[in-house]
């Protein structure tokens, strides 16, 4: 298949990979991963009514008609059980989380008392029945159903695992994935300075989008235009789950990677597709090993990467919420756009009291990397759009943070 639609060329990848096996994990070691079993609660929590507030416990018909001065008999501190009975006319002080003592039903805060002895307290507001009570069992009960298979570990889940003393569970396997860039112009991180030769960002650019998924990739380095030397590299790459090849996929003369990874048995599903920048991206696999060709440019590298890559990645690793999440701003100024390809286009975002503004980060060039570096997001733009004038509503995909979404925002 060839010039595939943007949408349908992710549908495509996605249906091509699968989700990876499974293994066990601490806890310590398993934020940004994906659950592959249940995990239940094995308490109830909270044990027992507790004070939501530091405050005093009371019956709330003693306080029904404020100022209502009530006697002290106790201070219950947070993991001490109480050892008296609110009767009436009484209040006993607590902490929050301390639990409840039997016959009071509410609680009141500190700030809406007044100290009147030693031993008595006067309340300046009235209660109803479980006011800042957090009743037994708010939060779970034991053999609950607390986080299912398919979550992913956030530390907001990692303190849910720590609460029912999860230390070790099964999650699924993270990819293993291969970085190799290509070409004789590229200049590698540890070779000198050659005014002539193009310095190697791809690699290092792609490198850290992968682990900025938590997935530490192999570098492989630069493999030079001979299809000899090109096939040993490629060869060590099919090796891992995912090979990310970088330039030698157009249709030039010294363009040797489609031939090379075909004749090492990677069966070619797509190449190039209708998006600006990264027309030239190709893709393919083996039994086991997923291949894509991203294009030389440093921006198309990264751009193909964010639209193409991360959510087969994300799929693998058993996530549901593939595609990184989108919001509308209006457009600061005209933009001009050439139809025919869905167009992604690197954007400043600001925030004002009407909603996000959106500029350009200037040039769009797929060789100006500072595009990239500087941008918030990606304007999407409608393959069919013939420009976009001041004040229109766009859809901008963010690039940072760890938010994701289930659906592709594509209109074509």
């Amino acid at each position: 298949m060839e010039n595939l639609k943007a949408s349908v060329a992710q549908r495509v990848i996605l249906e091509s990979v699968a989700i990876l096996g499974v293994e066990s994990v601490k806890m310590e070691r398993s934020l940004g991963r994906v659950l592959a079993e249940d995990i239940k609660a094995n308490r109830n929590l909270p044990p027992f009514d507790v004070s939501a507030m530091d405050g005093f416990a009371v019956r709330s018909a003693d306080v029904a008609n404020p100022p209502a001065t009530l006697e002290f008999i106790e201070e219950i501190q947070a993991g001490s059980m109480p050892t008296k009975t609110v009767q009436a006319g009484q209040c006993s002080r607590i902490m929050t989380g301390a639990p409840m003592p039997q016959g009071a039903d509410a609680v009141i805060r500190v700030e809406d008392t007044n100290a009147v002895s030693a031993n008595s307290v006067q309340f300046v507001v009235a209660v109803k029945p479980g006011n800042y009570i957090r009743p037994h069992g708010e939060h779970m009960h034991t053999g609950d159903v607390v986080l299912r298979a398919g979550t992913e570990i956030t530390p907001g889940v990692i303190g849910v695992l720590a609460t029912v003393k999860a230390a070790q569970f099964s999650v699924y396997r993270s990819p293993r994935v291969a970085i190799l860039s290509t070409g004789n112009e590229l200049e590698g991180m540890n070779e000198p300075v050659d005014l002539n030769k193009i310095p190697d960002s791809n690699t290092y650019a792609v490198m850290a989008q992968v682990q900025a998924l938590g997935i530490e990739p192999v570098l492989l380095g630069i493999a030079r235009d001979d299809p000899a030397e090109l096939e040993q590299y490629l060869k060590r790459g099919l090796e891992y789950d995912m090979l990310l090849v970088s330039g030698g996929s157009s249709a030039g003369e010294y363009d040797f990677v489609r031939p090379c990874i075909e004749k090492l048995g990677v069966k070619m599903i797509f190449w190039r597709v209708q998006t600006r920048p990264g027309h030239p991206l190709t893709f393919g696999k083996t039994d086991k090993t997923v291949v894509f060709g991203l294009p030389g440019y440093p921006v198309s590298s990264m751009v193909t990467f964010e639209e193409f890559v991360l959510p087969a990645l994300r799929h693998m690793m058993g996530n549901q919420r593939l595609h990184r999440r989108t919001i509308t701003a209006r457009l600061a100024h005209p933009v001009k756009t050439q139809p025919g390809r869905t167009e992604f286009i690197r954007v400043l975002l600001t925030h004002t009291d009407t909603g996000y503004i959106v500029n350009t980060t200037g040039t769009q060039s797929s060789g100006v990397l500072l595009s990239m570096a500087r941008a918030d997001g990606l304007m999407v733009v409608p393959a069919d759009c013939k420009g976009l004038a001041e004040g229109d509503q766009v859809t901008v995909q963010l690039l940072d943070g760890s938010t994701f979404q289930e659906n592709v925002c594509y209109k074509e």
